[in-house]
């Protein structure tokens, strides 16, 4: 895999989410084990309104496009094995303060993890591109 560049950021979609009309926003709350409660709480709104129907709150689909966003672009680190990546989400990890991903998105910290996930990444292929130095 090349470097990340500026147009990785609408990574495969491994899940099978969908991308603009098509997305579906229920899929990506299953693929997290989401309650209403969680959805309600990471899109500021009512526990009433989470909804996955035409009539959905643009806040909860926007939030969860970009979470989806996310989940496919950690898939592209597992060559979009969804199952591996839904695993990733789901576990607790050291380097999370030994929290999953999941519950960081639960608990609203969504915007650090997608720094982590990056700088990770960028890290990654920093690590891997760079030429060895001989002694």
């Amino acid at each position: 895999m090349a470097a990340m560049s500026l147009f990785d950021s609408v990574p495969t979609d491994a899940f099978q989410f969908g991308y603009g009309p098509q997305f579906d926003a229920r899929k990506v709350s299953e693929a997290l084990h989401l309650r209403k409660e969680d959805v309600s709480h990471l899109a500021s709104v009512s526990v009433k309104s989470v909804r996955y129907d035409d009539a959905i709150p643009e806040q909860v689909r926007e939030r969860l496009a970009e979470i989806a966003n996310t989940m496919n672009l950690v898939a592209s680190t597992f060559d979009g094995d969804a199952a591996k990546t839904a695993t990733w989400f789901l576990t607790r990890n050291p380097l999370l303060g030994d929290v999953s991903p999941r519950d960081m998105i639960r608990l609203g910290r969504y915007e650090r993890l997608r720094r982590f996930i990056i700088n990770a990444m960028r890290e990654r292929d920093t690590q891997r591109y760079e030429p060895e130095v001989s002694a």
